[in-house]
C-alpha cells in the first residue's frame, strides 16, 4: 500500500490534475488523497466549480482607468525586477 500524498503535495499538483496532465499513477494518488482529506476535496470541488462558472461567462471590458493603472503597475514591477529592487511599489497607482 502506498502512502497518501500530503496536502502540500496535492496542492502542488492541483493545476496539472485539473488539466489532466498527470500520469495514471499520480492521478490515482491524488484521487486517493481527496477521498481521505475533506479539506483538499473542498479545494478541488470549489476550484472545479469556479472554472465551470468562469468558462460560462462572457468576456468583459476592463475600464480604461483600471487598464491604465494595471499597465503602470506591471511596468513598475518589471522595472524593479530589472533593477534588482526588492521593495514593493508605492504611490497612488501601487494598488491594482
Amino acid at each position: 500500500m502506498t502512502s497518501l500524498l500530503t496536502c502540500k503535495e496535492f496542492l502542488q499538483e492541483l493545476t496539472d490534475y485539473l488539466d489532466s496532465a498527470v500520469d495514471a499513477e499520480l492521478r490515482r494518488k491524488l484521487e486517493a488523497h481527496i477521498s481521505e482529506c475533506p479539506n483538499c476535496f473542498v479545494i478541488l470541488d470549489t476550484t472545479q466549480r469556479t472554472i465551470k462558472v468562469y468558462k460560462g461567462m462572457q468576456p468583459q471590458e476592463i475600464p480604461a482607468e483600471v487598464h491604465a493603472r494595471l499597465m503602470r503597475a506591471v511596468e513598475r514591477k518589471i522595472a524593479a525586477a530589472k533593477a534588482g529592487a526588492g521593495t514593493a511599489p508605492s504611490g497612488p497607482d501601487a494598488r491594482v
